[in-house]
């Protein structure tokens, strides 16, 4: 078998399974991540990280324009020391964090979708007091990013469960 055929082979075979075993697209024609994008409106951030994963999720389902449905979210964060010297000095921060969400019908307020995410990150304490605290703040908008990241791969793979 030449090696274009194999590939086309390959392929064919592959698109049958997906095929058989009921997967949709998320932004296909049957797929409910359409009724998603610039249809869910957050709740008012009112932290620095709240802003931070209110703005992901803007960036990834679109500006809420006549919202569908509403996501309530809360936020919890923890930094721990991760690398401390002999003399009792704090090199390394680890930073977790975890998001509980909501997904509401904006007409009935019902919860429609909920779930929990959470990730982690870290940043290096070794440089200068300004460095250190640039690097704290790049590890929280760090962390944002993940977990409205997972927030949005959740609801793109339940969205097909949304009411039409």
């Amino acid at each position: 078998m030449w090696s274009s055929d194999r590939r086309k082979f390959l392929v064919l075979a592959g698109a049958l399974a997906l095929g058989a075993c009921g997967f949709t697209p998320a932004y296909g024609p049957q797929g409910g991540g359409t009724a998603l994008l610039g249809g869910v409106e957050a709740d008012a951030p009112k932290t620095r990280d709240e802003f931070a994963l209110v703005r992901r999720l803007s960036e990834r389902l679109g500006p809420a324009g006549a919202a569908r449905y509403r996501l309530a979210y809360k936020l919890n964060t923890e930094t721990i020391g991760q690398a401390i010297t002999p003399d009792n000095a704090t090199t390394r921060y680890s930073l977790t964090g975890s998001a509980e969400y909501r997904l509401h019908d904006r007409a009935s307020d019902a919860v429609l979708l909920t779930g929990r995410v959470s990730s982690f990150t870290s940043w290096s304490a070794t440089g200068s007091i300004v460095s250190t605290q640039a690097a704290e703040i790049d590890a929280h908008e760090r962390l944002m990013r993940m977990l409205a990241d997972q927030i949005v791969t959740r609801l793109l793979a339940q969205a097909g469960s949304l009411p039409q």
